[in-house]
């Protein structure tokens, strides 16, 4: 006997709450068919004003499966250039071969920072082109020694 289908259902409001309980057994699911746990871990690294505490850029990732994904990179105008963003993306590097992972990939688009990442020593894998219109996204990966 066939189960009952559920109803589709699109909340105003996403929260977290929602997402874990679509992504628990998603993680359950591919641990289950890799012959591995998925291991995925949070990874962080802030940039914050002395004088004020506020958060004002950083790096947010994650690890799982032996990969560093690198979600979000901000560092404020003003400080391009200093060095501030490679030194994340090396500590987030870092941290991930700490954890077990054997490469990275991120994703960035053609008016933000492919130069920086290639630099660092990525190299794109996927574009969609068009996306935003009159621009692509760039997907980037990286081995680790």
């Amino acid at each position: 006997m066939q189960p009952a289908r559920p109803t589709i259902v699109m909340p105003e409001a996403p929260d977290l709450q929602m997402r874990n309980a679509i992504s628990a057994p998603l993680k359950a699911f591919n641990s289950r068919e890799a012959g591995r746990p998925v291991d995925f871990r949070t990874l962080a690294l802030l940039l914050k004003d002395d004088a004020s505490g506020e958060i004002v850029g950083g790096l947010w990732a994650d690890t799982s499966f032996t990969q560093l994904h690198i979600d979000l990179l901000y560092v404020p105008e003003t400080l391009r250039g200093s060095g501030l963003g490679a030194q994340l993306v090396t500590q987030a590097e870092e941290e991930a071969r700490r954890r077990g992972c054997l490469a990275a990939w991120l994703d960035t688009f053609s008016f933000q920072a492919r130069g920086f990442y290639e630099k660092l020593g990525y190299e794109a894998f996927g574009v969609i082109e068009d996306y935003p219109p009159g621009h692509s996204r760039i997907f980037m990966k990286k081995r680790f020694a």
